[in-house]
């Protein structure tokens, strides 16, 4: 644990930053390429029902995110602040309760899915073609792969927390790569032609066990006395069960006004039929390219100024959060350029019928023009998570999408149909970019920083 803690207190920032992001980054990005595979693979059987119904599962996934975030957010940015804090014992009770409520909300997410799977679908869009698709996917990614997804993510977070940024990293870039390799292997190979998705979605399952299992693995193998999974340590502090809780709820809350916003936007983009969902679809995985990476960033980020933050050392908490701001819109603004050119052929990739790949063009480049605004509120938000101001990244994370992106999606829709949903992100990322800035400045204000 000395080196790690050097990591935290004594690096230069660019290095420091690098250590921690850069793992996170490369997962984050193999993330991206399994998320893909599945659209890609299905988009080669040129069948938009069959990508119409796995893109409908999207909302449903990030509930999962949603748990993830609850008890890996929340737990892994107070054990960093412990550490910082020299609370060595109590991170260990943190990380213990935290490890067994995430077993115990993923399987009752799982078994409600499996219970209101049809209902929920409808829902969300499913017309009686793609429905069927939708309940393949959704029984193996979800039904079946909810715990070990969820515990995965959570696993992530406690790693990334005490700073084993690598083995962490290294977790997630192994299961995405499994999950290439395993589903042409279950689409084409294995099963019959017409369970292509079916294919997809053992194969998700699959690969989203191994990395649970690989991060098990490591935790045991390797006790550095911060992580303890024990039933023992389960009885955390009330102080500490508070403060995962108030940063993990609206980490949480965050997750599930995305999830509602893309919720509507599958709704209003299905009443313009299939084709339109299916478009829709595939750019929503095709814009996660800065995202991912941004989110990597975000994820070295957190640590670091929280464990300075925690430890007093404002001056290079500051340094991290600046540091990292401009690496982030640096890269933010190179993607925008790089999504005006080559939209078509991203689009392309996934699927050749043109109607589709004409409509994702434009929708892409509109979308995309807001990642540098995107990646400020994340960031933003991160930060304030990442010190233990749940309050203040709930209040952003909540005006994101319930003052801004969920209005003005019925507005635009009305006004500019089809093209006002997907310019809709571009209209409220800068003025919740804005809002995100300001809410920084305050703090650093009332801090004297």
């Amino acid at each position: 644990m000395n080196s790690n803690r050097e990591i935290f207190e004594t690096w230069p920032i660019p290095k420091a930053l690098t250590e921690l992001a850069l793992p996170m980054i490369f997962g984050q990005l193999i993330i991206l390429v399994y998320n893909l595979a599945d659209t890609f693979f299905i988009g080669r059987t040129n069948n938009p029902l069959m990508v119409a119904g796995v893109s409908l599962l999207l909302p449903v996934f990030n509930i999962s995110i949603t748990f993830a975030n609850l008890f890996g957010i929340g737990g892994g940015t107070l054990i960093s602040r412990l550490m910082g804090a020299k609370r060595d014992g109590e991170a260990k009770s943190v990380s213990s309760f935290c490890f067994w409520l995430t077993i115990l909300s993923g399987g009752i997410f799982s078994l409600s899915m499996y219970v209101f799977m049809t209902p929920i679908l409808r829902l969300l869009g499913a017309s009686d073609d793609t429905l069927i698709f939708a309940r393949q996917y959704t029984f193996c990614v979800i039904v079946i792969g909810a715990v070990p997804t969820i515990l995965g993510m959570t696993l992530s977070n406690f790693l990334r927390s005490t700073g084993r940024a690598k083995q962490a990293g290294f977790g997630v870039s192994m299961g995405g790569i499994i999950n290439i390799f395993l589903d042409p292997l279950f689409m084409f190979v294995l099963l019959p032609k017409g369970y292509e998705v079916l294919g997809a979605g053992i194969a998700t399952m699959l690969s989203n066990v191994i990395i649970c299992l690989y991060f098990l693995t490591v935790i045991l193998r390797h006790n550095d006395g911060i992580i303890s999974l024990s039933p023992a340590n389960v009885l955390a502090s009330a102080r500490n069960i508070y403060e995962v809780f108030a940063v993990g709820v609206p980490a949480a809350v965050a997750v599930t006004l995305f999830d509602i916003t893309y919720i509507i936007i599958d709704k209003l983009a299905s009443g313009y039929g299939d084709i339109p969902l299916a478009a829709v679809g595939i750019v929503f995985k095709a814009e996660r390219l800065p995202v991912n990476i941004g989110i990597g960033l975000c994820q070295g980020m957190m640590p670091l100024a929280g464990y300075n933050y925690s430890a007093g050392n404002i001056s290079r908490m500051r340094e991290s959060v600046r540091f990292s701001r401009l690496v982030g819109l640096v890269f933010g603004f190179a993607s925008v350029a790089m999504y005006e050119i080559f939209a078509p052929y991203i689009m392309r990739i996934f699927i050749e019928d043109a109607q589709i790949v004409e409509l994702g063009t434009h929708f892409l480049r509109a979308r995309t023009l807001a990642t540098p605004f995107v990646f400020i509120c994340f960031h933003l938000v991160n930060f304030f998570q990442a010190v233990g101001m749940g309050g203040k990244a709930l209040a952003l994370g909540s005006a994101r999408w319930v003052v801004f992106n969920i209005p003005l999606l019925f507005v635009m829709n009305w006004v500019f149909g089809m093209y006002g949903i997907v310019w809709t992100q571009v209209v409220a990322d800068v003025m919740m970019a804005a809002l995100s800035v300001w809410t920084y400045h305050s703090f650093e204000k009332s801090h004297n920083i």
